[in-house]
């Protein structure tokens, strides 16, 4: 029998995170292997799932991916011990309009899989009002099976009674609580936490997670309670993902790092050969390549480099002469005229697009994309329809170049960014998550 879990809760910001990340390493020290997924569109997560684990994690996305699709991604699950899948905002948070195989819903993989769901509740300010909170949960959707809970940020030995006896009284099992002051919180960033790569003492901190998870919530119990008759398709192939080209100069490193492992994996699988190069340390993409992707990321945190590293723009400029250079997001950016940072001061970007964006004044830019493309881009002919996300805080201050793609969000309504090409370059505001089939 399978164990499984999702790691979901009411709402964002009350440790889904930490607790998957700390359940992982507890259970990785038990000799367990123990495989993580991320419900939802995110480049972060993965990152620190697969330091805790040891095992690359990769996302799973039921509005912009189709059943198939995400069995084809969950099946590498199916020699582990423990599957956790960390969830994305409250547990039946999604979009109103379905997409392909549901609207984004943690809720949604649950059901799928037939995986049970262990909440994380934050009762600060509350204490039985937190069990009607949970059987709320427990009873909206038939078909998605709360397990039990484990209580964050409990104040006190007192307040932590009260929650469980609430919680008895509705037969839904508490686990453990962890402290309100609890000394395992990871930073964060404007755009979510930072990245994996950039905590030296991320190891320490997973570590010092796992070891006051294993101290306070009953690990023998979860495991229990994570049974379910969840089995695989049994093929554990790489998504079909069509490759931009045969040899890919791939942008990578702290400004340009937002890219699904699932996209790589499918670009292999595929045949490609991926040829990474740092923008950062003035490298250009690799003269054998036949294309240059240049993904999103934090290209505003190192805008003053990127504008002063003259290798990198004039190999780059040379390369778009005569064959195609594609950005996403931060890499659109990049492709533009100037970026202004968060200061208002104004970078000179490459240049190979007329895009000018700034952010000088922020405004969020956040939900899913649905791009039918009214001209080519690598691995995509024209017509194609792309499902992706946009999450950015830039404003845009020109975009003067013919439209890439006619851009609509979840319901419908069209959107600003619809992403521009000019000769050999294109760039898109949307991270594609899959092509629609």
């Amino acid at each position: 029998m399978a164990r499984c879990l999702v790691i979901s809760a009411p709402a964002s910001g009350t440790g889904k995170t930490t607790l998957t990340l700390a359940l992982a390493r507890a259970f990785r020290d038990r000799g367990l292997a123990v495989q993580c997924f991320k419900s939802g569109p995110d480049y972060i997560d993965p990152a620190f799932h697969t330091a805790a684990t040891g095992r690359a994690s990769v996302n799973i996305d039921s509005w912009a991916m189709t059943h198939e699709l995400i069995d084809m991604l969950t099946a590498r699950g199916g020699d582990a011990d423990l599957v956790l899948a960390e969830g994305s905002m409250g547990l039946f948070d999604g979009v109103a309009t379905p997409g392909m195989s549901g609207t984004g819903a943690s809720a949604d993989l649950a059901e799928m899989m037939g995986w049970p769901v262990l909440l994380v509740l934050d009762p600060s300010g509350q204490a039985q009002t937190a069990a009607a909170v949970a059987t709320g949960l427990r009873d909206f959707r038939k078909g998605v099976r709360i397990a039990g809970v484990v209580l964050n940020r409990v104040a006190s030995p007192r307040h932590e009674d009260l929650v469980r006896r609430a919680m008895e009284g509705v037969d839904i099992p508490v686990l453990g609580a962890l402290p309100r002051h609890a000394p395992i919180a990871l930073p964060e960033r404007h755009l979510g936490l930072v990245q994996a790569e950039e905590l030296t003492r991320l190891n320490d901190l997973i570590s010092e997670a796992a070891r006051l998870v294993a101290e306070r919530i009953d690990l023998d119990a979860v495991l229990q309670l994570a049974k379910c008759d969840w089995t695989t398709s049994g093929t554990t192939a790489p998504a079909h993902v069509n490759p931009p080209g045969q040899r890919i100069a791939l942008a990578r490193d702290a400004a340009f790092s937002f890219i699904y492992p699932h996209i790589l994996e499918g670009w292999r699988a595929a045949g490609a050969e991926i040829l990474p190069f740092s923008p950062l340390a003035d490298e250009g993409p690799d003269h054998g390549a036949d294309v240059c992707w240049l993904p999103g990321g934090y290209p505003e945190l190192h805008a003053g480099q990127i504008a002063t590293n003259g290798r990198f723009r004039h190999a780059l400029r040379s390369f778009a002469e005569t064959r195609p250079v594609h950005g996403e997001c931060g890499g659109y950016m990049v492709l533009g005229e100037g970026l202004t940072d968060a200061k208002g001061a104004r970078h000179e970007m490459t240049g190979l697009l007329g895009l000018e964006t700034s952010f000088a004044k922020r405004r969020m830019h956040l939900g899913y994309r649905r791009a039918e493309l009214t001209a080519g881009m690598p691995g995509h002919p024209q017509g194609t329809r792309l499902r992706g996300h946009e999450f950015h805080y830039a404003s845009i201050l020109a975009q003067p170049d013919p439209p890439l793609a006619a851009v609509r969000d979840a319901n419908g309504a069209e959107v600003a960014e619809t992403g521009s090409r000019r000769g050999h370059v294109t760039g898109t505001f949307f991270h594609l998550i899959a092509e629609e089939r």
